[in-house]
């Protein structure tokens, strides 16, 4: 492919190459029919397929061909499993090759800086670790089909409001090791075809035109080799973004970029040399996707038995006391809610798929027990209908358990804005309290893509959190309640009590076209761990039938270098009844830290089955990286000389077991001193000592006989001056300061 694209490149003019750094329209690249360059067609995903049936219109939003909708974003992260991710991803890639599509646009792995962010049903998680593992495997499946996938959006996209203008500032320690880590695994070692850059700028220049993103990042920094496309219409500069490094702009722009690209090259203020770099990425895509391309047909009924399969694995069991669930069939059960019969299953926007089928769970349940049905509540509308609450209360005391479908409507969260407030409908929350003085068993499943309030969680008994759980999810609902299938998922997100506990409340969305990232590192748990502060349900949490116990953790090593791995074994045991899947999840605490980090991080996790009383050995391996942070003034990850512990259990909460690890740095960071470095900074130095010594006993012989500063006082005093106060206080001049830095510095 090379030899070909490198004699195109010499018979292509100047006109014919900016012509194709956009595309034709708005879903396929621009031919060159004199040089036989054909033209390719990328299209929405990223939980379906959503290509646009018959001819391609100028928004992109007619209506699109059937294909399974699987569950969004936020539900394939809350299954934890790496397998059963890339499975969709396969299924994903039969259908996108089946359709002639050349790349599939996803997956979305934004972090989820704010539960108001319209697109958090997109996104996987708050954790950088969980998002970038199912992301990888996400493109693993859908690549092995010979379909192409878009990472998006990069970077630090994690807002609807002003999505098209708003500056996201952020420190760069903050960006490595949050917002760029949720990409980096996945673009490393799943190789995704495309990189898709996000409509924001950040720290000042937008992401299309973005050159320390796009060139010293992604190129330099990870090795990328594949190419960059833009967002819809994300690009603000189109000769910048050539430099940058930023390779397809779409939708096409009638030529309109096409005529400055070349202005420019003429011109001399873009050099066809890097005009050529993007030529020779959009080639090799085009070439890659042709080459890939074969017949391909799938089994529409097989891929929908897996969605519900899937979406089985996603869905969280939040609560469940004295074990009201699983339901016993002969139980009468009255389901209420529109929710029930009219399920929300998808989210709003560019992943809105038209599906192949589509199960209620009202009619899947009433397969499998005697059930009744309430309307409950409008869901086009917020305020209580007592006519419907009146029926469903009727309902409710004739039943022995009350099954709630509620949650969020359609018009609550999408794409392209973000909502206001945690809150559900009115007339949800007033049904569900009204309910629960009718009848004292009452089970809550939720529809809804992000954390809500729940001020009525202390008046029902469970809480399963379908999400989205898209076409089959009505079914793997009824598959839950019932207990065909054992719940298993785990929460990838915290769920706050409220939302002004959230870290980002204060900064979001940003004023005047900017978002300040004043929390820094501490995103979701990682901030409610350095609060102490109570969550309604912590990130990692989630409910089984069955119960699980935390039996050993050991390591083959309990001192390492930074450059080598160590082996962690945890052991579990269901201890309960009936077979189960856990998701053990695995974290690593800084003991002692001389920079600010995290309580703690998620670095590992594995789902494993196990039948009664079975227990197992799962291995995990930690490497450097698990140990390290981002050092801006080296530019690259670093691990302090120190101990660890090592802790393992179900949720960020419950770390029943806990090892130590000594980690050795291999790396020895020079630190240089200047005229405002600390006493406190130079007292680790031969000569510094010396000094900081030599003042202390100064200030106390000179405050010796008064009563102003204590002995304490003084120390921290001295402590905390600057070397240059050794000027101000008349101890040396500027000369003998210069000498005492150059001494600290050899």
């Amino acid at each position: 492919m090379q030899e070909k694209i490198n004699k195109l490149l010499s018979e292509l003019t100047l006109e014919e190459k900016a012509s194709l750094c956009s595309g034709k329209d708005f879903w396929t690249t621009e031919p060159i029919e004199r040089l036989d360059i054909p033209s390719i067609m990328v299209t929405d995903g990223p939980h379906g397929l959503r290509k646009q049936a018959g001819d391609s219109d100028h928004l992109g939003v007619n209506t699109s061909v059937p294909s399974t909708c699987f569950p969004s974003g936020v539900g394939l992260a809350s299954s934890w499993d790496r397998d059963l991710v890339e499975e969709v991803g396969v299924a994903l890639g039969e259908e996108t090759q089946t359709e002639n599509v050349s790349v599939l646009l996803g997956p979305a792995v934004n972090i989820k800086r704010s539960p108001l962010c319209g697109r958090n049903f997109e996104y996987f998680s708050e954790d950088p670790y969980l998002s970038t593992q199912i992301a990888k495997h996400h493109i693993l499946g859908v690549q092995s089909q010979g379909v192409g996938t878009s990472i998006k959006h990069f970077a630090a996209n994690n807002q609807e409001y002003k999505r098209m203008s708003v500056d996201t500032l952020v420190d760069e320690r903050t960006l490595r090791e949050i917002y760029l880590a949720s990409f980096e695994t996945a673009i490393k070692e799943a190789k995704p075809w495309t990189v898709m850059c996000a409509y924001n700028k950040l720290n000042g220049t937008y992401c299309a035109d973005n050159y320390k993103l796009l060139t010293e990042v992604l190129r330099n920094d990870w090795g990328y080799e594949g190419l960059v496309i833009s967002d819809w219409g994300a690009e603000d500069d189109r000769v910048e973004g050539i430099k940058a490094g930023m390779d397809l702009e779409m939708p096409g722009n009638g030529g309109l970029n096409d005529k400055k690209i070349v202005e420019a090259v003429k011109k001399g203020t873009l050099d066809e040399k890097d005009l050529d770099k993007v030529v020779r990425r959009i080639l090799k895509l085009v070439f890659r996707g042709i080459e890939n391309a074969r017949d391909m047909n799938y089994d529409k009924k097989e891929h929908d038995s897996l969605a519900r399969k899937v979406a089985s694995e996603c869905m969280v069991l939040l609560k469940n006391n004295d074990k009201v669930l699983p339901l016993d069939k002969d139980k009468k059960v009255a389901v209420v809610g529109e929710l029930a019969n009219n399920p929300r299953y998808q989210g709003g926007g560019s992943s809105h798929i038209n599906p192949t089928f589509l199960h209620n769970a009202l009619e899947e349940m009433e397969k499998l027990g005697t059930v009744n049905f309430a309307k409950g509540y409008d869901a086009n509308v917020d305020d209580p209908s007592q006519k419907l609450e009146n029926e469903a209360i009727s309902l409710a005391k004739e039943s022995e358990v009350v099954v709630v479908f509620a949650g969020l409507p359609d018009r609550y969260e999408s794409e392209g804005y973000d909502r206001k407030h945690m809150q559900m409908p009115e007339n949800q929350v007033h049904l569900i309290e009204e309910l629960s003085k009718a009848n004292e068993n009452i089970v809550v499943v939720l529809s809804n893509g992000s954390p809500i309030e729940m001020p009525w969680i202390n008046s029902v008994k469970a809480v399963l959190e379908g999400y989205l759980g898209g076409q089959a999810g009505g079914g793997a609902v009824a598959d839950i309640l019932y207990g065909k299938v054992n719940p298993s998922g785990k929460l990838a997100e915290t769920f706050p009590i409220r939302l002004n506990h959230n870290p980002s409340s204060l900064n979001y969305p940003g004023k005047e076209n900017k978002v300040c990232y004043n929390e820094g590192l501490f995103v979701g748990y990682r901030y409610y761990d350095a609060k102490d502060m109570d969550t309604l349900f912590p990130f990692g949490h989630g409910l089984s039938y069955t119960t699980f116990e935390y039996i050993d953790i050991e390591m083959n090593k309990d001192e390492i270098e930074d450059s080598e791995d160590v082996k962690v074994t945890v052991t579990v045991k269901n201890t309960g009844d009936t077979a189960g899947k856990e998701v053990v999840q695995l974290y690593v605490r800084d003991i002692e830290s001389s920079v600010i980090r995290p309580v703690k991080e998620l670095k590992d996790f594995a789902k494993v089955e196990l039948v009664p009383g079975e227990e197992k050995k799962v291995k995990f391996i930690l490497n450097k990286r698990s140990f390290a942070y981002y050092n801006v003034d080296i530019k690259d990850w670093h691990v302090e000389t120190g101990e660890f512990q090592i802790l393992a259990g179900s949720s960020v909460v419950n770390l029943p077991l806990k090892a130590k690890i000594k980690v050795n740095s291999t790396r020895k960071i020079k630190k240089l001193f200047n005229r405002n470095s600390t006493f406190v900074e130079i007292a680790d130095h031969p000569v510094g000592a010396m000094i900081v010594k030599q003042i202390t006993e100064n200030m106390k012989q000179m405050f010796n006989d008064s009563d102003i500063f204590n002995e304490n006082a003084l120390e921290e005093m001295a402590a905390t001056n600057t070397l240059r106060s050794l000027i101000t206080f008349g101890a040396m001049n500027e000369e003998e300061l210069q000498n005492l830095i150059n001494q600290l510095n050899a």
